[in-house]
């Protein structure tokens, strides 16, 4: 698969590819890392979703934004974020997730803004509409793409929420409550220390009160993607592509 680096919007990126030199793409799909990752950390999932369903490949570009905050004075050089996290969250003690769902992170509309410009353009390139574009990601990226995909003029054909919680609630309550439509695969592991299982829950029932299709897909791990969440991943995806 071809992979280039590349600007969209505000926001560094990684696209990657493998269709025929001249060919539009059918569909897009920005996925975005979480807090503390490098910017091409989920850049391997597009060959590993392509293996899992071929037809993506001839047919979907991936794109990979670098989240715009660098932690490298935290001592982590190759480190972004989306936002800022509490203290609390960072040093992993306990936190109170009912006050943590009600809040709205500092530098939140700031990512906000940079990954709706990325998909203006985006959408500017590909002469894709905003119902072509899968939004998703993983921890503060589906953090950060939903309260972006509940806040879009037009809706996205999907979104990703992998390993996710809920912030803004009141806010997400009511705009879900608009976007009844959207497809959502929401996936999380029972024993995630990071972000709790009870939280996934959470969003899942916030959503599915709201009206939206979801398909939670709970996991006997940690903060990570499961196999079997991959495969999912890649089934939603092709569903999205042969839709219209």
């Amino acid at each position: 698969m071809k992979r280039v680096s590349t600007r969209l919007g505000e926001l560094d990126c990684q696209v990657v590819e493998a269709m025929a030199e001249g060919t539009s793409p059918e569909l897009a799909v920005v996925l975005c890392h979480g807090f503390g990752a490098p910017a091409t950390d989920l850049v391997p999932l597009a060959q590993e979703l392509v293996e899992l369903k071929p037809e993506l490949g001839t047919k979907v570009r991936f794109v990979f934004p670098a989240a715009p905050l660098s932690l490298s004075a935290m001592g982590m050089p190759y480190a972004r974020a989306w936002f800022h996290l509490p203290q609390e969250v960072l040093m992993g003690r306990e936190r109170n997730w009912d006050q943590y769902a009600l809040s709205t992170p500092e530098g939140l509309a700031q990512a906000r803004r940079g990954l709706m410009s990325l998909l203006s353009a985006l959408s500017a390139a590909t002469k894709l509409p905003y119902g072509r574009i899968v939004l998703g990601g993983f921890s503060q990226g589906g953090m950060v793409t939903t309260d972006v995909a509940l806040r879009l003029e037009e809706a996205p054909a999907g979104l990703c929420i992998l390993s996710g919680t809920v912030i803004c609630q009141d806010q997400w309550k009511q705009r879900a409550e608009k976007r009844k439509s959207l497809p959502v695969l929401q996936s999380h592991g029972r024993y995630d220390d990071i972000l709790a299982f009870s939280q996934a829950e959470r969003l899942h029932k916030l959503l599915t009160e709201a009206g939206l299709p979801v398909e939670f897909i709970p996991f006997n791990g940690p903060h990570t993607i499961a196999p079997d969440v991959l495969e999912r991943l890649a089934e939603f995806l092709h569903t999205r592509l042969t839709s219209r």
